[in-house]
């Protein structure tokens, strides 16, 4: 991963409640993300599809780890027991 991209990489719908409490850990954290914003329509979410193997948001891809999942609150945990004080465990 380039010095200029986060290793960090969430995929979102604008104003998912899903999302934006994904959105919060991170900021809590003080962790570099990319934000991808994705269609609207789950049948359009091809992107999504290829990295998680769903369409469904968030889907957060963390190149730190090579973890790639979906689902807000297995995020949430995973990100709370990995970067709880802020680096990788």
């Amino acid at each position: 991963m380039s010095d200029d991209q986060p290793a960090i990489t969430l995929y979102r719908l604008q104003a998912c409640p899903y999302c934006e409490r994904v959105v919060r850990v991170l900021d809590e954290h003080g962790l570099d993300y990319r934000s991808r914003f994705v269609e609207p329509m789950h049948s359009d979410r091809n992107v999504v599809k290829r990295v998680s193997g769903k369409r469904t948001v968030p889907a957060l891809v963390d190149e730190n780890t090579g973890v790639t999942m979906s689902e807000s609150a297995n995020i949430v945990d995973y990100l709370e027991r990995t970067y709880g004080n802020g680096e990788v465990a």
